[in-house]
């Protein structure tokens, strides 16, 4: 019992840390779509995908190498020093020479050299803390992790207030004053500039470290750990793909008068889809641990399409309120109606991450029987789905062709890991219930969004229906809950 405590307890600040920088770009949209014009908004949403794409590069697998040989090795300060001691070469390296490159990237890119700067700083800064971070993770220190995390997005977040709106009203209250250095014309500076310095605090903090885990590389130990490490830099970089390379295709491919324009308005819509994303990552970071522990029970299959059901239950529920009132959202999210053109994506993107959400749970399969490569497979997969169907469908139907191949990319990627799945660890999903739930959630939606063009009176109508459902199908199930835990409250 005091195990799980313990699990449940680091599982809750871990996921506080993880999910407050998703939290924040939320909070920040608002400010975002209101201060920017929609091209330079799809300046900041389009070079932040080659973000995400960095960090996977610049890590390379070697967090997860790190944890793996932690605890196989023998010869744990060895892992460590040698782990911290090559991200600390390479990014050194990644560091100079992107310096030396950065009008060239900038150029081929298509993108503002001092924006390039931006981001190659950025990415040197966070690459450095990757290996700390993981360290204070297998000591069990979440609260310093956290801390320093939080601490992290608080900068942010106070360094976006201040450019965009105390530095206006400081400026209006004092036109001679010297923070006019601070002005720029292009205001998409501000945020690359808080996250550069919020980066760069959070090396600060996690700098001591250094000196506790010592730069040393034994290069055996090295070459066994990047050879293990090279299947997850794959799955890493098929994962950026399917993150964020819609938003890089619409900005090659679409004519130069409006590729920026349309990447702005279809990543604010995008937004919108932050909320079932948000409830994705929360219940992945729960669920993970909570797999693994149970893998050696003798109802452990029945617990995981339980978990899968009930999943999909809460998600449905998500796809269908976010959708039903989209239009206040998007006034709350939203304010510049420019960008409210794309909301058509909004069901799209939603089913999409809600599709993720359940290939989480059934990836539970090639986890607990040590075969990831399939994961590796599948994210590839995923990968490749994304770049053929927009680069047919952007040309014809621009951000609707990006949103409709998010959702067959990861609605393919969950149809195939439940095959491979149920061929090699089958586990008895209730796919009655999980298609009856998630089959009504997206004819209400459509309904909803599309044929009723989101009156607000027939959606509640179609949302209290489907609450209906889910009460007179788990309404059982439900009050066995209740009743386990108050039993278990007066044990």
């Amino acid at each position: 019992m005091g195990a799980l405590k313990k699990l449940f307890k680091h599982t809750f600040i871990y996921g506080l840390a993880t999910v407050l920088p998703r939290l924040l770009s939320f909070i920040l949209t608002p400010i975002y779509t209101d201060k920017l014009a929609t091209e330079d908004y799809g300046i900041y949403a389009s070079l932040y995908v080659y973000l995400i794409l960095g960090n996977v590069l610049l890590s390379y697998g070697m967090e997860t190498a790190f944890f793996r040989f932690m605890n196989k090795s023998e010869r744990k300060s060895e892992v460590q020093s040698t782990a911290l001691t090559s991200i600390f070469i390479s990014s050194g390296l990644f560091l100079i020479i992107s310096y030396l490159l950065k009008d060239n990237i900038a150029s081929f890119l298509e993108f503002k050299p001092e924006f390039i700067l931006y981001g190659i700083l950025i990415l040197f800064f966070d690459a450095l803390c990757v290996i700390p971070f993981a360290w204070l993770r297998n000591q069990e220190m979440p609260l310093k992790y956290s801390f320093i995390k939080i601490a992290t997005v608080v900068i942010n977040l106070g360094l976006n207030l201040f450019f965009f709106l105390g530095l206006p009203w400081l400026i209006s209250r004092n036109e001679a004053s010297n923070l006019n250095f601070f002005v720029f014309e292009n205001k998409v500076h501000y945020i690359f500039i808080s996250n550069l310095i919020a980066s760069f605090f959070g090396l600060i903090f996690i700098l001591p470290l250094y000196f506790r885990i010592r730069l040393r590389l034994d290069f055996y130990l090295w070459k066994r750990m990047f050879r293990y490490a090279l299947p997850v830099l794959i799955s890493g970089i098929a994962f950026s793909v399917n993150e964020g390379f819609d938003r890089l295709m619409l900005k090659y491919i679409l004519p130069e008068n409006i590729a920026e324009e349309t990447v702005g308005i279809y990543a604010a819509c995008y937004k919108l889809g932050a909320f079932m994303t948000l409830f994705v990552t929360a219940f992945k970071l729960g669920v993970e641990p909570f797999f693994f522990s149970n893998a050696n029970k003798k109802n452990a299959k029945e617990i995981y399409a339980d978990t899968t059901l009930y999943f999909t239950i809460f998600g449905s529920f998500i796809f269908l309120f976010v959708v039903v009132y989209a239009d206040i959202f998007k006034r709350l999210l939203i304010h510049n109606e420019a960008y409210w053109e794309a909301l058509w994506v909004v069901p799209f993107i939603l089913l999409a991450n809600l599709c993720l959400g359940i290939y989480h749970n059934l990836s539970v399969w090639y986890k607990i029987t040590d075969r990831t490569i399939f994961g590796a497979y599948i994210s590839v997969f995923g990968a490749f789905i994304t770049l053929i169907i927009n680069f047919i469908l952007i040309p014809v139907i621009t951000y609707k062709g990006s949103a409709i191949a998010t959702l067959i990319a990861y609605g393919s990627m969950m149809l195939f890991s439940y095959y491979f799945g149920q061929k090699n660890h089958p586990i008895p999903y209730n796919l009655k219930k999980i298609g009856s739930y998630l089959g009504v959630s997206i004819l209400f939606v459509f309904l909803s969004f599309y044929v009723f063009d989101r009156n607000l009176i027939i959606g509640t109508l179609l949302l209290l229906v489907f609450l209906t459902l889910i009460y007179r199908l788990e309404n059982k199930e439900l009050k066995k809950m209740m009743k386990s835990i108050s039993i278990k409250k007066t044990k």
